[in-house]
């Protein structure tokens, strides 16, 4: 039986004031998941009025009070966690050990958010005046503008809100609309049921064609003080420019062109299985999975063998099946985008070493690329679906060269058995993330996660993601009179 969910706007479940819905499709079937109200401008001017409405009180709760809620949060949610895995294989097509994972890790980062509502905050300045006090503060900036993307749902569904609550906004979530429940109205259900109050988390979803009218609605709303948004390169830069012509702060976390960089003193057998995880996890549908696989000229015969035929085995199709690892993308039209670049590709002279072929619906095949040229469209722009190219270098300056050479600059891993080898290339590398000994996908609740050049900017996790929605002011307390020149 389809699923219907309707708008959530100070606390209730509401219809989109034109009557209107539209259509979640479950990938692998092609057939409608559920149903949701499809929202206008006059609904996000709703939200955000209740939002407005409920931040005085929700900035003034108790620290401990507001602590207790998100860790209530993490434990449901973890509760949840098959509720999770169903929801994500029928809306998204996720794969059984990604759900669970998403479940994991978005707990930990509710955990994180709950720690950071009582962690020390601020600094006690020096001052120039004699008896003055001065303090650097961080306060709340207010209505907060979440935007969140269907990939990895929970993780980013609750890492859109997670530090912004927690710093004392109030949030209105536009979900993306290939998720809008799992990445926006599950984590909005689960955060209710924890005790958050009403209007303090509102998620407003819309039809597809109506999706750049919402954005900027949302964002040009004057009471909306800040803004965060994941998701792809190209919708990042609209949404960095209405936030930049409103003159409010956006953190975007946006696409990448990652490489995993395999050095000649690596062990073969863990980089063949640490590049596998690193491209193929969740149909390389993550922001940080590995397009490229660069290795050393010594090692690239045999890894390539051991690699193409690991990639060969890996169990695809269906993602309520346990064993499924390349389960569908998020529409037939994603497999069949993938399948041209693989097309141009060969067609200016790549070569295929697995994989191929035509897409069966949404279902891609595991690709594996040599010898793409320069001018192949999948040189230079993001896979985001199960393929990657493998290149060879003679040097670590080659390497580098090779990495860097991209408009993005999100995350790259190094296998390497010589941490001081793989340390020395990791510091060269341009970009915001960089795992030595490890592949390109990775993230925990407290580290500083966020890219460079096109990968966009602003940090999420930890004290940083506090930062990203807090207001810092200068406060001083005199504690004699001042003397004046006139």
């Amino acid at each position: 039986m389809t699923i219907t969910r309707e708008l959530l706007i100070g606390g209730k479940s509401v219809p989109a004031r034109s009557g209107r819905t539209t259509a979640d499709l479950n990938p692998y079937t092609g057939q409608p998941y559920a149903t949701v109200a499809a929202a206008g401008p006059e609904d996000v001017t709703l939200a955000v009025d209740a939002a407005q409405a409920a931040f005085d009180d929700w900035a003034a709760l108790s620290p401990f009070a507001r602590r207790a809620i998100f860790l209530k949060a993490a434990d449901l949610l973890q509760e949840r966690g098959e509720q999770a895995a169903a929801l994500m294989a029928g809306e998204v097509g996720g794969t059984r050990p990604w759900a669970l994972f998403n479940v994991g890790l978005a707990a930990n980062m509710l955990r994180e958010a709950a720690a950071a509502i009582t962690a020390p905050r601020g600094d006690v300045l020096t001052a120039q005046e004699e008896g003055a006090l001065g303090l650097a503060v961080r306060e709340p900036v207010g209505v907060v503008a979440a935007f969140s993307p269907w990939n990895a749902p929970l993780i980013l569904g609750v890492r859109s809100v997670a530090a912004a609550l927690a710093a004392g906004n109030t949030v209105v979530m536009k979900p993306s609309e290939d998720a809008p429940i799992a990445c926006g109205l599950f984590v909005a259900d689960v955060l209710a049921e924890a005790g958050l109050p009403d209007g303090v988390l509102n998620v407003v979803t819309n039809d597809p064609a109506d999706a750049a009218q919402i954005a900027e609605t949302l964002i040009a709303d004057p009471r909306v003080r800040a803004v965060n948004f994941t998701g792809s390169t190209e919708v990042g830069r609209i949404i960095g420019t209405h936030a930049a012509r409103h003159l409010k702060p956006a953190m975007l976390e946006l696409g990448g062109k990652n490489a995993i960089i395999v050095l000649d003193d690596a062990d073969l057998d863990y980089a063949v299985d640490a590049a596998t995880f690193g491209v193929f996890m969740n149909a390389g549908q993550i922001c940080m999975s590995g397009d490229r696989v660069l290795v050393h000229e010594s090692l690239a015969e045999e890894f390539t063998a051991r690699f193409a035929a690991k990639v060969a085995a890996l169990p695809a199709g269906d993602p309520a099946e346990p064993t499924t690892v390349i389960g569908p993308l998020v529409s037939a039209a994603a497999a069949r985008r993938v399948a041209a670049l693989v097309s141009d590709a060969v067609a200016k002279g790549a070569t295929v070493v697995t994989g191929g072929g035509e897409p069966s619906g949404a279902v891609h095949p595991a690709t594996v690329l040599t010898g793409v040229p320069a001018d192949a469209d999948l040189y230079y722009g993001e896979g985001f679906g199960p393929i990657c190219v493998i290149d060879t270098f003679a040097t670590d300056e080659e390497a580098v060269t090779k990495a860097n050479d991209t408009d993005h600059g999100l995350t790259a891993g190094i296998i390497t058995e010589n941490g001081t080898h793989g340390l020395r290339v990791a510091r060269r590398l341009q970009t915001g993330i960089v795992h030595v000994n490890d592949q390109s996908v990775a993230d925990e609740p407290q580290a500083p996660f966020g890219g460079f050049k096109s990968s966009g900017y602003g940090r999420f996790g930890g004290r940083w993601g506090i930062e990203a929605f807090t207001n810092t002011r200068w406060i001083t307390l005199a504690t004699q009179h001042a003397h004046y020149p006139f």
